[in-house]
């Protein structure tokens, strides 16, 4: 029999992964369609939903393909997310789907004809990511 220690370890170690999850459903546009909409939410400092609506279901999930973040779990990660929600939240933002990069789009959106990552920069935000160029 498993002892409540043992759930209680496995319930710890499901939980962050569960927090992490992205609410955005929608399909994935395809390479070069456009698409807009208000900003819903913002996973870190290079990841955000836009959608029509408040339904979770409208949501894109997009990757910038124009800035590199570091990650949440690195130095000046979460400063990196805080920054985008500054510069994005709620913003009306104009896409344009590049490629699929595993459940989300990697798009070059603007925000009145300026590009987010031109925008972060301007902010002082630092790129470090992954994929930093």
């Amino acid at each position: 029999m498993i002892g409540w220690r043992a759930i209680l370890a496995a319930a710890a170690l499901a939980l962050p992964s569960l927090a992490l999850a992205d609410p955005c459903e929608a399909p994935l546009p395809a390479p070069n369609t456009r698409f807009e909409g208000p900003v819903r939410y913002v996973g870190d400092g290079d990841s955000l939903c836009v959608g029509p609506t408040s339904d979770p279901s409208t949501w894109i999930e997009v990757r910038l393909s124009d800035f590199y973040a570091p990650e949440l779990h690195d130095a000046g990660g979460r400063q990196a997310k805080s920054r985008l929600e500054d510069v994005v939240w709620r913003q009306y933002l104009s896409c344009r789907a590049l490629k699929h990069s595993y459940d989300r789009v990697v798009a070059r959106c603007t925000i009145g004809g300026a590009a987010v990552g031109d925008l972060l920069r301007a902010r002082g935000g630092v790129e470090g990511g992954r994929g930093r160029r």
